[in-house]
């Protein structure tokens, strides 16, 4: 007996079985069910979700033995007939290899003939875009008027190439690619009908592997079926499909939250000698990163209670903005492993991103071979460091952080006591690592400075983030070396903000060079000589 593989033997035979697709169903069941049958009908999805099936499942409803139902027999012959592919007035055409005008004509030619043995002639055109031009203008009058005796079924994965005179004449229906969960359940009824054992995660994997295809899902499944010698198990689809398991993955955010890199480099070695999958680690790494953020940002989206309560400690681990920056380096180093040497030196330069821009606290220092290094005495000895740990979500200190808008007339508060060499503070705000934080400092003005608290004028043109406040206020705390509360007042300044001086400056600087070289007679003389002229923009101060 011929093996029959699991892709056509557990093709749905009815709307009942079909899966994922409820929305054409409930559609073509009522339409059945209520008589008002359409002349023509497009599927349009990707490859694997039942676009041949639905029109099969269609023409046995329309040609059954029992009438016209939503729910076909099985057994009559009409039905049976059309699930072997013998049936007379079943039509399947693939217009890859039928493309041509003279095809098209040949099938409408024989459309006009009454059915030999069903009810109606059912044409199931298969990759319908593929036509020429010429095909489609030969089908547009048979496909708005066909006789009462045809039914046309186009499918298509791309329905953009057809054209508006088709997609007008037809009623469309698109598919939808099959969610994880659905691939996994139908797996599971397969398996469990044809007596094979299986381990659950790795349903998992055959169901992502197969992205929304379920034709596909069954396919790889056979070839799981193959490799375990009748036994599904994780580790062994693992093997088969070349993923990266999450102990590989958890490795990886466990070296990048220590600042580990030789431990993720490591890891990276055993997936090279294990032939695994980077463009796959990258996109596992860039999914867990989005599901990390969820857990910081928005937990209740993550329904899996097991999954956001592993993710957690990572949450808290992992700075939010160097998450976001995580993400972006992940996905971009996807794309950019064609352009690599090879994958395995463009996955490791990825995983030295990662740690290169991974912020560190303000007791370690960057080592020589790039691992975080303690803290050092003048005298050279080892100080002790103290752990950056993070408090429980619930119970996180609010910033303090106080944003005031106050109109341009509204008197400032006098200046508090301000201690002797920290009052510079246009040299404070050149001195803060460059970024949008220094940005923020050089545009605002010094207010008031006292023990406790830091108020600075800001212009209401100007916009910041709070994250941006709050890491000034970080700077500034470490600058005084003392807890200081900043309060923003959003106001015109009254005095010179260090952006003010610094543009003064370079416009002073600017003007010196130009007057020396106007004044220069050597340039003067060939002025005159040449009858030329100086252009400023392009002369630069040293």
């Amino acid at each position: 007996m011929n093996y029959q593989v699991l892709a056509r033997k557990w093709r749905p035979k009815s709307f009942d079985t079909l899966v994922g697709q409820e929305h054409v169903v409930r559609a073509l069941v009522h339409a059945l069910e209520q008589q008002r049958l359409h002349h023509a009908y497009l599927f349009t999805g990707t490859r694997g979700v039942g676009k041949t099936t639905i029109a099969r499942i269609l023409a046995k409803a329309l040609n059954c033995e029992t009438g016209i139902t939503s729910t076909p027999c099985g057994v009559c012959s009409a039905c049976t007939e059309i699930d072997s592919g013998r049936f007379i007035d079943y039509v399947e055409m693939d217009a890859a290899s039928n493309r041509g005008v003279d095809d098209m004509a040949a099938l409408l030619e024989k459309a006009a003939y009454a059915p030999n043995s069903g009810r109606y002639k059912v044409y199931m055109i298969d990759e319908v875009h593929q036509l020429s031009g010429h095909a489609f203008n030969a089908m547009l009058k048979t496909l708005e008027e066909p006789p009462e005796h045809v039914k046309f079924i186009l499918a298509t994965t791309d329905p953009q190439k057809i054209p508006v005179t088709v997609l007008s004449r037809c009623l469309q229906f698109n598919l939808k690619q099959m969610p994880p969960g659905h691939i996994i359940e139908h797996l599971t009824r397969v398996l469990a009908a044809e007596g094979i054992a299986c381990e659950p995660a790795a349903l998992r994997h055959l169901a992502k592997a197969a992205a929304g295809s379920m034709r596909d899902a069954l396919s790889l499944l056979d070839q799981a079926i193959a490799h375990g010698a009748g036994r599904i198990e994780e580790e062994g689809v693992r093997a088969m499909l070349g993923t990266v398991g999450d102990d590989h993955l958890f490795a990886l955010l466990d070296g990048l939250a220590a600042g580990d890199i030789h431990a993720m480099l490591a890891v990276a070695d055993t997936m090279e000698a294990r032939s695994l999958s980077f463009d796959s680690a990258l996109q596992e790494l860039a999914t867990l990163f989005h599901r990390i953020a969820l857990v910081q940002l928005a937990p209740n989206a993550l329904l899996d209670v097991a999954e956001r309560e592993r993710l957690a400690s990572y949450a808290e681990r992992l700075d939010a903005e160097f998450l976001q920056l995580c993400y972006q380096i992940a996905i971009h180093g996807r794309d950019e492993l064609t352009l690599a040497p090879d994958e395995a030196a463009g996955f490791g330069m990825t995983l030295l991103r990662l740690h290169a821009f991974r912020p560190s606290s303000g007791n370690e220092k960057v080592g020589t071979h790039g691992t975080a290094q303690p803290g050092r005495s003048s005298t050279g000895t080892a100080q002790p460091v103290r752990q950056n740990t993070t408090l429980p979500r619930a119970a996180a200190p609010q910033p303090q952080l106080t944003t005031v808008v106050a109109p341009a007339s509204t008197p400032m508060v006098a200046a508090g006591p301000v201690e002797a060499g920290s009052d510079d503070w246009h040299g404070l705000a050149a001195g803060l690592p460059a970024g949008l934080v220094r940005q923020l400092a050089q545009h605002c003005e010094l207010a008031s400075l006292d023990d406790a608290r830091i108020v600075l004028r800001l212009a209401p043109a100007h916009k910041y983030l709070q994250s941006h406040q709050e890491k000034l206020r970080a700077e500034l705390i470490k600058h005084f070396a003392r807890p200081l509360v900043l309060e923003i007042v959003l106001a015109e300044p009254e005095g010179e903000t260090p952006k003010t001086r610094a543009d003064g400056e370079k416009r002073e600087r600017q003007d010196r060079a130009i007057a020396a070289i106007e004044s220069d007679p050597l340039v003067n003389e060939l002025c005159d000589l040449f009858d030329a002229s100086i252009d400023e923009s392009t002369i630069k101060p040293i």
